[in-house]
């Protein structure tokens, strides 16, 4: 093999190379445009539009004076500002833990090509999941909804929501929104972008259509049961990565990945199929947020039912691969095994068989004459 020669030329300005190079200092500088508008008086009104959170709603507690007063959030359009703002964030924070974290972990390890691209997106996936998950659950228990799973449906629509509620369903817009142009940043292959679009397109609508729909609690409970079973899966992977003995994790996420596809369904039916169809509130009302009505139930409950049975069927098209492998790689080295014993029993008749013909009388004679 020759010495391949480093190519100092840097890419010429604004081509495809130079663009995927530095797209993270790029994206900094047009957030950094964003918070240098806030120090002047005539961009800080449009600054504000993509930096803070927007329609807030003050509300006295309990009817109390309003220094107890307490703060919710509605969305509307501005909405849509705020999460392209964090949408560049996102592609901040993909950018650092790239270099900074996988891009080290991958010159030690040294990857094949495909593992490189897999440990990519496990080590990106497994640090967005812990965090939601651990975002969303301080978000449960502060809100008290898991130790009231009544108030998932009590008081539909769900219009207000605290600051940590809203400011959560907007970055996960913010970061599902960014996946779309790391396709095109991390150089994703041609056969694993219609993969990405899919399960792209499903975090969007899903999180879009519970956030639209004031549907908001249920869907951060769903979010945080599926974040952390995905969680499970992507760190599984890695640990595979850097010792290949260790396939527990996998065993383990198997499971509750059912699981979670039968809770999530219980869940859902429960809240939309039984508790809104109960509701006092009905009818269709996009003034007052109230969606209420059989149309958007069966809507939304087929939405869901129609993602986990996809889900379901990728799982069981990955099991049943997984299996397939394995089965080869056992009958390979049964195979090879065999071959072995074969050569050393065959080695060891030709041993036996030259020295009977040494001792033989004819040798004897040849050796006398």
């Amino acid at each position: 093999m020759g010495i391949r020669k480093k190519n100092n030329k840097n890419p010429p300005v604004l081509s495809h190379e130079f663009v995927i190079q530095n797209h993270a200092d790029i994206v900094s500088c047009v957030a950094m445009v964003f918070l240098l508008g806030l120090m002047f008086e005539i961009t800080s009104k449009v600054a504000v539009l993509f930096i803070t959170v927007q329609y807030n709603v003050t509300i006295p507690a309990n009817g109390g004076p309003e220094e107890t007063a307490v703060n919710y959030f509605h969305y509307g359009l501005k909405d849509v500002a705020t999460v392209f703002f964090y949408m560049l964030v996102a592609i901040i924070m993909h950018a650092i833990i790239q270099e900074y974290v996988l891009d080290k972990i991958n010159r030690k390890m040294h990857f094949s090509k495909t593992k490189h691209s897999k440990f990519n997106e496990s080590g990106q996936l497994s640090a967005f999941y812990l965090f939601s998950c651990l975002w969303g659950a301080s978000i449960l228990v502060s809100e008290n909804l898991l130790s009231n799973p009544v108030s998932l449906w009590d008081g539909y629509p769900h219009t207000l929501m605290p600051f940590q509620l809203k400011f959560y369903y907007i970055c996960q817009l913010g970061y599902w929104l960014h996946a779309i142009p790391e396709l095109y940043f991390q150089k994703a292959k041609k056969e694993d972008i219609p993969r990405q679009l899919v399960y792209i397109s499903l975090y969007m609508v899903h999180i879009t259509g519970a956030y639209i729909l004031n549907l908001n609690r249920l869907g951060l409970v769903l979010l945080v049961l599926h974040y952390f079973v995905e969680l499970l899966f992507h760190v599984s992977r890695l640990i595979y990565f850097s010792n290949e003995d260790r396939q527990t994790g996998f065993t383990v996420w198997a499971v509750l990945f059912v699981l979670g596809r039968l809770l999530t369904l219980s869940l859902s039916v429960l809240t939309v199929g039984f508790g809104l169809a109960g509701a006092e509130k009905q009818g269709l009302n996009p003034a007052e947020g109230s969606f209420n009505v059989l149309f958007v139930r069966v809507t939304v409950l087929a939405a869901i039912c129609t993602a986990q049975a996809f889900m379901m069927w990728k799982f069981i098209n990955f099991q049943l691969r997984r299996w397939r492998e394995h089965a080869q790689t056992q009958t390979l080295k049964k195979k090879s095994s065999s071959s072995k014993s074969k050569s050393k029993k065959a080695n060891g008749v030709n041993g036996s068989v030259g020295a009977s013909g040494a001792d033989s009388p004819r040798a004897r004679k040849e050796k006398s004459s």
